[in-house]
């Protein structure tokens, strides 16, 4: 099984989401659509709602729909040496004409006890039938033989169900058969045409007589994986036209074989024809006209020959039918005393056929039926709620409601909007709709690449806008790189300045010092000078003291000293000189003293003033090295930027 899928028949991986299964199934609620976790949709089987009908296989060509039976079950029961018999549908016969004897052989090698053909049950469903429908005058009964026709009788026509004859099918007749009157304990395995006989056998109203449904197509590929087969195995039972069942009308020409064909008996097959028939027909039976002797109808169109569970290969090719047609022969060429005398009357083959089953009881093949419609009728929207359906899959109008383009799988507008009502489908599965939204979404896109255009446009026009500024710009980056270039060349020149400079003010700083020194020296002159200009007022007052004591000795010599008097005055005078001289030194040394300090502490101002310059002229230099520096990195910065305007020209 796929996912959350149950029941018999499921969807595997290779499915497209196509819808030709949706179009095929008879029952518009057992397809899903589903989304997979990529947003694929891909339409899975609700097993609750399925009838197994098989139309699905015929019509999905990606082979996306796969069943199962008990074949595998079947087999493991046999290895654990369980007692199992055989019935055998007489499809087989048809569909293995040169196998099916050594594949039942080789089943009863692997343990199987007994193999009874289900021909004979139909030979008891055959007589059941007419019994029940003479005795009963039961008119317009709806044969039951079919499954699927059954399930979709109890799971959608339930109005339907007291048409359904209340005989059990070949298959039961002949399961019934094995235990009651055989007295077969064994568990009983169906090889089967049909993959809906499951839902028969599982029926608890069935009692579980048979237990497993071994579908054509599986065993073949069982038996010829492990190579299955062995001695013929040789017909327990023998039976008459039952064997004819398969094929379509088989149950009307059984009905014919003892009734004659004077009673009506309306025959119906195929997976659409079928039940669109039954919704007619519940509408005749409701309205009370009139009925034929029975219906006898069939899910697949050409019988169950051409079953659900048989080989793809075998509903290819028309030697199923010949070789049914030789069983038929051979079963109508008996005894004249026999059920299936060729040569005796209706009448005379129904007094045969009542006789050979004299000693069955009826009511042991009674089949009964469950309404099963509950939670599986389709809920049929109201016209408001329709046309809200219809108005969100924008159909607006009557002609937009009734494309009926089936695209989406359905026969009608209607039939998919009740899908969608039951939460089955959505409206993204409807052509028209997705047209509708593909269209709104050209015009969307439409309308973009308008808007798209005029931005284009209102773009171009902003690029030429641009492509002017940048020309403007790459003309001002060129007048930039220029200037910046005389900048760096002069910030060059003023670094170089700025360096000659501070080496003149060094110059200065060292001439600053010299005569710093030559001042040191003149005041140790001065200093000296003073030193002199003391012994010079020293000896002038000594010569002045002889002066004067030469004066005294010449006033005592009289006029003999007159003489030396003269000369005494001369000395006092030269001591007069040379002190005023040396007091006019000391004054002017004074002076001197003076103003030498003020130089000295005016080339010591000199020197700090000299010294700041020569620090504002060293920082000077220096940040004119680094605007320099900075104005390279600028020049560099701007050139880039020129080139890569001039590639945006270019562009």
């Amino acid at each position: 099984m796929y996912g959350n899928q149950k029941g018999l028949v499921f969807t595997n991986d290779k499915c497209i989401g196509c819808n030709k299964c949706i179009a095929a199934c008879p029952v518009i609620t057992a397809n899903q659509a589903i989304k997979t976790e990529d947003k694929i949709q891909r339409i899975e089987v609700d097993g609750d709602k399925c009838i197994a009908c098989g139309a699905c296989f015929d019509a999905c060509e990606h082979h996306a729909r796969e069943y199962v039976d008990d074949t595998e079950e079947f087999f493991a029961a046999l290895a654990k040496k369980e007692r199992i018999s055989v019935l055998w549908a007489p499809a087989f016969a048809a569909n293995y004409p040169n196998e099916y004897r050594q594949i039942l052989g080789g089943l009863k090698k692997l343990g199987v006890n007994r193999i009874i053909s289900v021909s004979f049950g139909a030979d008891i469903t055959t007589w059941g039938y007419i019994k029940y429908i003479t005795e009963h005058h039961f008119a317009g009964g709806i044969s039951q033989p079919c499954p699927a026709i059954v399930n979709y009788i109890e799971h959608y026509i339930p109005e339907l169900i007291p048409k359904l004859v209340p005989i059990q099918s070949p298959l039961m007749c002949a399961a019934i058969y094995a235990k009651k009157y055989l007295q077969i304990t064994d568990k009983l395995a169906f090889i089967s045409p049909c993959i809906a006989k499951k839902d028969e056998i599982s029926d608890p109203k069935n009692k579980g007589y048979v237990s497993y449904n071994i579908t054509f197509s599986h065993l073949a590929e069982h038996t010829r994986k492990h190579n299955i087969k062995a001695e013929p195995a040789a017909n327990e039972i023998e039976y008459g036209l039952g064997s004819i069942y398969p094929m379509p009308g088989g149950l009307k020409e059984n009905v014919y074989w003892f009734c004659g064909e004077e009673v009506f008996i309306r025959q119906i097959e195929g997976e659409r024809r079928a039940y669109e028939f039954l919704e007619d027909y519940k509408n005749r039976v409701l309205s009370g006209r009139r009925l034929p002797f029975m219906v006898d109808a069939l899910n697949c169109e050409q019988g169950c020959i051409y079953g659900t569970g048989i080989e793809e290969e075998k509903a290819k090719t028309e030697d199923i039918l010949y070789e049914l047609q030789q069983i038929k022969s051979e079963s109508k060429s008996r005894h004249q005393n026999s059920a299936w005398a060729k040569n005796a009357t209706p009448q005379q083959r129904l007094k045969n056929l009542n006789r050979q089953f004299a000693r069955l009881n009826i009511q042991d093949f009674i089949r009964e039926y469950t309404d099963k419609s509950q939670g599986n009728i389709i809920q049929v929207p109201s016209a408001t709620q329709l046309e809200s359906i219809f108005v969100s899959m924008k159909k607006s109008d009557k002609i937009q409601q009734h494309i009926n383009c089936s695209a989406c799988g359905y026969n009608t507008c209607t039939d998919m909007a009740t899908a969608i009502y039951n939460g089955c489908n959505n409206k993204e599965s409807c052509v028209y709709y997705m047209k509708n939204i593909v269209q709104e979404e050209n015009e969307r896109v439409e309308e973009i690449s308008r808007q798209i255009e005029h931005k284009n446009e209102e773009i171009s026009k902003k690029n030429e806008t641009i492509e002017r500024m940048v020309s403007e710009a790459n003309d001002q980056f060129t007048t930039l790189n220029i200037s910046i270039n005389e900048m760096i060349a002069g910030n060059n020149s003023n670094a170089q300045e700025s360096t000659n400079i501070s080496m003149a003010m060094m110059d200065v700083v060292n001439f600053c010092d010299d005569m710093k020194a030559s001042f040191e020296e003149i005041h140790e002159l001065l200093l000296q000078l003073g030193g002199n200009n003391e012994n010079i007022t020293k000896v002038a007052s000594k010569t002045n003291l002889l002066s004067l004591n030469a004066s005294i000795e010449a006033a005592r010599a009289g006029e003999i000293g007159k003489g030396f008097a003269v000369v005494a005055q001369e000395i006092k005078k030269l001591s007069d000189v040379s002190k005023g001289a040396a007091d006019d030194s000391n004054k002017n040394k004074q002076h001197i003293v003076e103003a030498m300090d003020q130089l000295v502490y005016n080339s010591q101002n000199l020197m700090q003033v000299v010294d700041t310059v020569n620090e504002r002229i060293s920082s000077l230099a220096a940040s004119t090295e680094e605007i320099a520096s900075s104005a390279v990195i600028i020049g560099q910065i701007a050139s880039e930027l020129h080139n890569k305007f001039e590639k945006i020209n270019a562009l």
